[in-house]
């Protein structure tokens, strides 16, 4: 081993109903597939009803296969946490039983490495009240789950919204991952300028912001977790004061949310992984993945220019950008 990262990378968690653990990985930068599978028991070729039925020690679980240049395991383990309740040693919210046990199968020494640190931070953090009850085990042979229960959230996405609701996993979440003091501790590493745009929403003024003309080529990048947003190659002058883009660099990482107040309906963009508000879609991208108009406030992202990507830590962008270019 020369101690590189291998070009693809596998994370296996469990977080409760595989379902729900699907869709808050997939089309991230760098997430080459999600699968719903059974790993952790000690029966071969586990089935659905086999492994709800409690006797086959294996639980519900999402394989992983990721780059670890554009999107780190580190990440994938910030992201797991903010997914479940890591206290509870019965289940998930409305699911019981070992089957639905949460758990980190780790594939090496490395991955135990970081996902004990992990935990250990979560632990100091106080963020929860009881113990962290979720494993940290050697991983083993994973079994796919039937066709039926993969990318359930796309085939049964009516049921699926009314199982999450039901369930109260949506809730737990933002009562322990949206408090008051996460609030302020955002606040606290925002210029007043940058809050004013990013967290309450207010436009900065048109020609007078840093990147409505911007010379340099480079990549836009979200304030607080870095992600890669929009790039120069996509940005035009809509001669209107404000940055422009044609695309996203990665659709993955931007939320859309319907703005309904006062005026005219607006789909408000937002950064997926941070929440911070970015700008709007005044016209989305056509097939071809081009022709849009994304409005982004400059307040609201930080410029790194093309010359210091891999400095700051964008190397696995080099290749999409060359692609761009």
């Amino acid at each position: 081993m020369d101690g590189r990262e291998p070009a693809v990378g596998v994370a296996v968690f469990a977080g409760g109903c595989f379902w729900c653990m699907v869709e808050p990985f997939e089309r991230l930068p760098g997430i080459l597939s999600v699968t719903s599978g059974y790993t952790g028991g000690w029966t071969d070729d586990p089935t659905y009803e086999r492994v709800a039925s409690e006797t086959t020690g294996h639980a519900e679980a999402v394989r992983i296969e990721f780059d670890p240049r554009l999107f780190p395991y580190e990440r994938l383990l910030d992201l797991f946490w903010r997914q479940i309740d890591p206290t509870d040693a019965g289940g998930q919210f409305q699911d019981r039983g070992a089957s639905y046990r949460t758990a980190i199968f780790v594939q090496d020494e490395r991955q135990r490495e970081l996902a004990e640190a992990s935990r250990r931070a979560l632990e100091r953090s106080g963020r929860f009240k009881g113990r962290i009850a979720t494993e940290i085990v050697a991983a083993g042979p994973f079994y796919p789950a039937e066709d039926e229960h993969q990318q359930y959230h796309r085939r049964r996405f009516g049921h699926y919204r009314l199982y999450r609701q039901a369930s109260g996993r949506d809730a737990f979440l933002r009562r322990h991952w949206k408090r008051e003091r996460d609030r302020k501790r955002l606040e606290s590493l925002l210029t007043a300028e940058q809050r004013l745009t990013a967290l309450e929403r207010r436009p900065e003024p048109a020609y007078a912001n840093a990147y409505w003309s911007q010379p340099e080529q480079g990549i836009y990048v979200d304030l607080l977790t870095g992600d890669p947003l929009f790039g120069t190659p996509d940005q035009f002058d809509a001669g209107d004061g404000w940055p422009a883009f044609r695309r996203p660099l990665h659709d993955g990482l931007i939320v859309r949310e319907a703005e309904l107040g006062s005026g005219p309906p607006r789909t408000a963009l937002l950064s997926r992984l941070s929440g911070l508000f970015l700008g709007y879609a005044l016209r989305e991208a056509d097939a071809t993945g081009g022709g849009g108009h994304y409005r982004v406030y400059s307040a609201a992202v930080r410029f790194v220019p093309c010359s210091r990507l891999a400095e700051e830590g964008y190397a696995g962008q080099l290749a999409l950008w060359e692609e761009m270019r």
